[in-house]
Formats: structure tokens, sequence, C-alpha cells
């Protein structure tokens, strides 16, 4: 078990970098890449957007953001622990998929909110745990 442990630990940095585009430009192979199962989203007011700018959006913004939690389309949010801005886990494949669905909401329509995406999935090197052959 420590074995297994240990070789999970050793992993991380390479499952970090097969999980990021660059990952596959960096000759990690295809099948160290997961599969997109959820896309996080990073949102923080633009540069120059006072909060009075945004609490004039809030109250339609969290009606419209619940609306999107309680379809299934936004399955975690979060406040950022800094204070600057909010995190979604979001149910989509890809990026642009992600990108179509947070340009519904009205800080996104309003133009007063960055956002950052970044296509999640599974953790590749578990597939160790359960030996080869494992189907994907």
């Amino acid at each position: 078990m420590k074995f297994v442990i240990a070789f999970l630990l050793a992993m991380l940095p390479l499952a970090s970098a097969a999980q990021s585009p660059s990952g596959a430009a960096s000759g990690v192979p295809s099948v160290a890449i997961p599969k997109t199962t959820e896309v996080l989203v990073i949102q923080t007011p633009k540069q120059g957007v006072t909060a009075e700018q945004i609490l004039a959006v809030i109250p339609a913004e969290i009606r419209a953001t619940v609306r999107l939690y309680l379809d299934g389309k936004i399955r975690q949010w979060y406040s950022r622990g800094d204070g600057k801005g909010v995190i979604f886990l979001v149910d989509a494949k890809t990026e642009d998929e992600a990108r179509v669905l947070m340009e519904t909401l009205p800080l996104a329509k309003e133009q007063l909110m960055d956002h950052q995406y970044i296509p999640v999935g599974p953790l590749m090197p578990l597939r160790a745990l359960v030996g080869p052959g494992a189907q994907p």
C-alpha cells in the first residue's frame, strides 16, 4: 500500500501536466489525458469594475445562477477565499460549452466579469490501481 501511495504522489506532477492543454504538446501519451467531465470556471471582476456596478446586477445574477444549478448545469459553486470572485464547476464537456452557458448570466451580459475556463476530468494515475487492461 505504501508503494501505491508513493507512486500516486510521484505521478501527480505528471498528471497535472497531462491534464493541461500543454501536456499533450510535451509528449505525454494521450492515454494520460483524461476525458473532460466538467469545466472549472473562475469568475473575477474586470479591471475598473466597481462593487456598485456588480451589486446592481447581483439579484438577477443569483436568480439565474440558481436556475442553472437546479437544472444541473452548475454542479458546485463557491466564493473565492480571497473575496475576488466565484468559482463554478460546470457540467460541460468543453470550454466552449461552458462559455456559452456562462454568457447567459447577467454579469457576463453586462461584461463586468472575466472568466477563466479549465477543463477537468479524472486523475488518470489512479488507473494504476485497477491494473493493466482496465477499460477507459
